[in-house]
């Protein structure tokens, strides 16, 4: 089990110790420091690939696209985000392995270009704010036999092999990931090949969404919310085809959800017209605390100047961008919309859940109920239940809100 977190900004021994010795092996030459720039990013993971594999399925929009967001984001970094020693090495191992993803999915595509008119089934979307309990309707709906979801390690290993060691290599990851960041199961219930969200697709487009929530990167946020986001929702739909293909489970509607689904809802709709929409809702006043508590948590890992007030101040001007643009694109959208409380959900799961199928116009059915009561037997175990405690324990704390770590 985790340790309790006595503050957001808390983090384990291991990350000074590991700030420490990177920073003495710089200093001493022993090691050389991540470079951020983009071309050198690219030159490190284009080795081994084609210049061809840059565009392989792609238009020539979408791969100018990434390229920019890659010189923008790698920019944010270098004058933004104040990383410390770990910091800088994260973000260099994140920057490679997208453009490695990119690649490796290009030379399939060139390979194997009927991946991409594999057909799929309309998908069902959850949509919400970060802490809404998005989470439990995904996993409760995933459960149900009658339709596919994504699994974490297809979701952040969006590349498929012929035996499949994604679930190994995220197995290790959550380890290392778990050894840095104690509480990580509290914010969120992880497995390797539990039902996931699709957050690591975005990453793999450099979407700002799966950025913002561990670095300080306002000029690269600014970018992505007033940028035509259409040539990340064309790569996400290219990457559910090829996972569909892989996993043979086209023919089911895939459950998918991440809260940037929330602020992009409009384009996302345009790659999914059929699909059916469930919305989560949640008071605002706590969703903001949630947010910032789990924004908090990943960015004191990275950086050393991570200031509360402004995490939460950020999140606040967040979470009614979202709102903002899921209205406005729910009242466009001819589809079915079912609504789920967080309260209510809480309350008494299985009718709401019933609920939500009445309005899709879904069957609900027995196999489904037995599992869905299964998935929760399982949440009744996770960590993730302590995390409304600790947000209690020092949600009460005045210092809280305007807290520095310098």
């Amino acid at each position: 089990m985790p340790l309790p977190r006595p503050h957001p900004l808390a983090r384990a021994q291991l990350v000074d110790r590991l700030n420490a010795a990177l920073d003495n092996s710089w200093r001493r030459g022993w090691l050389s420091e991540p470079t951020l720039d983009p071309g050198e990013l690219w030159d490190k993971a284009a080795r081994g690939f084609a210049e061809e594999d840059e565009q392989g399925g792609r238009s020539e929009e979408d791969a100018r696209d990434f390229r920019q967001r890659l010189d923008a984001l790698s920019a944010a970094l270098r004058d933004e985000a104040q990383l410390n020693p770990l910091g800088r090495t994260m973000a260099h191992g994140q920057m490679v392995r997208a453009i490695r993803q990119r690649l490796a999915l290009g030379r399939m595509w060139r390979d194997r270009p009927e991946l991409l008119r594999t057909p799929f089934a309309p998908p069902i979307l959850v949509v919400g704010q970060m802490r809404a309990g998005t989470t439990r309707l995904h996993r409760l709906l995933a459960a149900d036999p009658a339709h596919a979801a994504t699994r974490f390690c297809d979701s952040w290993h969006p590349v498929p092999s012929r035996f499949d060691t994604r679930p190994i290599l995220s197995g290790f990851a959550l380890f290392m990931a778990r050894r840095i960041d104690p509480w990580i199961d509290t914010l969120h219930p992880f497995g390797a090949a539990r039902h996931d969200e699709e957050l690591g697709w975005l990453a793999s487009a450099l979407d700002h969404s799966t950025y913002e929530a561990q670095w300080r990167i306002p000029s690269y946020v600014a970018l992505g919310e007033s940028r035509d986001p259409s040539p990340v929702w064309r790569e996400f739909a290219r990457i559910l085809r090829t996972d569909a293909a892989h996993r043979r489970n086209g023919h089911l509607p895939r459950v998918m959800k991440v809260p940037q689904f929330s602020e992009q809802l409009d384009p996302l709709l345009a790659q999914f017209p059929g699909a059916r929409v469930v919305l989560a809702e949640r008071a605002d006043a706590a969703v903001i605390r949630s947010s910032a508590s789990l924004v908090a948590n990943q960015m004191t890992i990275q950086s050393d100047d991570c200031d509360m007030s402004w995490i939460e101040a950020e999140w606040t001007r967040k979470i009614a961008l979202r709102h903002s643009r899921t209205e406005a694109a729910l009242r466009k959208f001819a589809g079915k919309v079912a609504t789920a409380d967080f309260d209510r959900l809480s309350a008494d799961w299985s009718a709401s859940i019933t609920d939500i199928y009445r309005q899709l116009g879904l069957d609900h059915s027995e196999a489904a109920q037995t599992a869905m009561t299964r998935e929760m037997r399982l949440a009744a175990n996770s960590p993730h239940v302590g995390h409304a405690a600790q947000l209690d324990s020092f949600g009460h704390d005045p210092d809280w809100a305007g807290v520095k770590r310098a």
